[in-house]
């Protein structure tokens, strides 16, 4: 049971999953993982009949996505994972039904590095598509990070990150246009860190 369901869904982020199941993402649709590594959140996509691409900065991590996803569709070519980053990936705006960035924004230099990154994740979302968006925040651990630099913290756990705060959720939220699908989602892990997960949908 668990090796078929690791099969079927793999690694996936849970609150991806929930979306999945809440049917946000009708069959079918044109996916973009952004920072996909190895593809841990594509296994259900490829094995049921999306169209899926993705990038990654890890030229290793592409090897494996490349396999991994022809494992599981054989019409996937090289074509659909590439080597890149955000800022100068080589897909097209408003070409994807579904961007994906998960566990990657947080790595930003800084604010505005963040928000060069989120324009260019809205730039690739069609109109009426989605973005689903996993990243750390202080978002309950407010008085327990410390600033070190333009919107970076070190965190309990030890980590030095880009943390979203709500001013910031909110300001990006508004900047490009984008509608909430669901509230904002943060999980506090034991004050250590917390990680918290959107999905917008395009709205111009």
């Amino acid at each position: 049971m668990s090796i078929a369901l690791n099969k079927s869904l793999g690694n996936i982020d849970l609150y991806l999953l929930d979306f999945i199941l809440k049917g946000y993402f009708p069959e079918g649709i044109k996916i973009l993982d952004a920072g996909c590594g190895e593809g841990r959140n594509l296994h259900f996509f490829l094995q049921n009949n999306y169209e899926v691409y993705g990038f990654d900065i890890n030229r290793d991590a592409i090897r494996m996505v490349r396999l991994v996803a022809r494992s599981l569709d054989k019409s996937i070519t090289d074509e659909n994972f590439l080597v890149s980053d955000i800022k100068d990936h080589p897909f097209p705006p408003a070409a994807f039904d579904l961007v994906v960035c998960s566990a990657v924004l947080h790595f930003a230099n800084d604010k505005e590095h963040f928000i060069d990154m989120m324009a260019e994740l809205v730039k690739t979302v069609k109109k009426d598509g989605r973005l689903f968006i996993r990243m750390a925040s202080d978002i309950g651990i407010e008085k327990l990070v410390e600033p070190v630099d333009d919107g970076k913290f070190l965190m309990p756990d030890g980590s030095l990150r880009f943390l979203l705060n709500r001013n910031l959720y909110n300001e990006v939220l508004e900047k490009y246009g984008m509608q909430e699908m669901e509230p904002l989602k943060t999980v506090n892990l034991a004050d250590q860190r917390c990680m918290s997960t959107f999905l917008w949908t395009k709205t111009e």
